[in-house]
């Protein structure tokens, strides 16, 4: 067992991420061993389709506005409000859109025939041909890694990257690294990796200190998730903690990650992110100590990273595959 002392040591120690910048643009990294580079910053569907609902031209205005900035990454989910966020996400990618970004959605499925419907459906809602990237969405159950080699949905991804459906394979989850560190264990070539990134993080169930490393010595990219630590609409970790938004998104940003999903519910706070990520430079390590020395105090229980500690971030269609109670509100499906 390594102490917490050297694993946060270690993981402040991983190399600054590489990236390529143009002064006065939002930077782009490289994604994982391919050849293309992706934007820092990746738009959340989850809360760009809580916006949608409402008015489906707020959306597509900041869809637009983030593109035209230079955040080129779109994340959503089969399963995001029962579909209706990748329905919102495809409305606003109309005009020629959809070739100016990188898109990604989840497969939901734990089988071969459900995984199929599911990207059949995605790609009808986000009104496109092919997804540039298909995650394998919370892989938070001890058993789901095997589920997804064994039980078909591997096969199904496969199949689809052949077919031209799909051009990059990836999974998410955001329970425990060492279901992501059996994944990564699999025989499959990852190009992505989601999972939580935060200063709180570095203390509790840490991904940043037993996954990230291991990302980086197989060419894995890392998607950043929850680093303001998640909220259908209040982020819990500016709302009850010293640390502030913008040291959560700067943090986050300066470990060795290729994108930073983002959830959004208003124009303010996606360019608030946009003038962040504008000409962003990572913090030295003496400043990412000093962001940690403010997390560490209330970081250690999960009260404050609730999508490790309890179950209001599963999802109600993962928490049925596992036998557990799907009526209750859970994130994903909070409107």
């Amino acid at each position: 067992m390594i102490p917490r002392r050297s694993l946060l040591a270690a993981a402040l120690a991983l190399p600054a991420p590489a990236q390529t910048a143009v002064s006065g643009a939002i930077p782009t990294r490289r994604l994982g061993a391919t050849n293309e580079n992706v934007s820092i910053l990746a738009m959340g569907g989850a809360h760009l389709g809580r916006v949608g609902a409402k008015e489906q031209a707020a959306a597509t205005r900041m869809v637009r506005t983030a593109v035209d900035a230079g955040l080129t990454f779109m994340d959503n989910a089969w399963d995001y409000l029962n579909g209706e966020a990748e329905t919102v996400m495809g409305h606003a990618l109309r005009d020629g859109y959809r070739a100016k970004v990188f898109l990604m959605s989840k497969n939901c499925g734990r089988d071969y025939k459900t995984s199929m419907a599911n990207l059949d459906e995605s790609l009808r809602r986000l009104q496109t041909d092919r997804l540039d990237l298909w995650q394998f969405h919370e892989i938070n159950y001890d058993n789901d890694p095997d589920w997804v080699v064994e039980r078909g949905p591997l096969k199904a991804a496969l199949e689809a990257k052949k077919a031209g459906k799909i051009r990059h394979i990836g999974f998410t989850g955001h329970k425990d690294p060492s279901i992501h560190l059996k994944m990564l264990g699999k025989n499959v070539t990852w190009t992505t990796a989601q999972m939580p990134i935060n200063p709180l993080d570095a203390f509790y169930r840490s991904f940043q200190n037993e996954v990230l490393p291991v990302c980086v010595k197989k060419g894995v990219s890392v998607i950043g998730m929850k680093c303001l630590g998640g909220g259908p609409y209040v982020a819990r970790i500016p709302s009850q903690t010293k640390l502030t938004a913008e040291q959560c998104v700067r943090y986050s940003l300066s470990l060795p990650i290729t994108t930073l999903c983002r959830g959004y519910t208003t124009m303010e706070q996606l360019l608030a992110d946009l003038a962040i990520a504008k000409d962003f430079q990572p913090l030295s390590r003496a400043a990412k100590e000093e962001i940690l020395a403010l997390a560490r105090p209330e970081a250690g229980d999960g009260r404050h990273e609730l999508f490790k500690s309890t179950q209001f971030f599963d999802g109600p269609t993962h928490r049925s595959q596992h036998g557990f109670d799907t009526t209750v509100p859970t994130a994903s499906t909070t409107r």
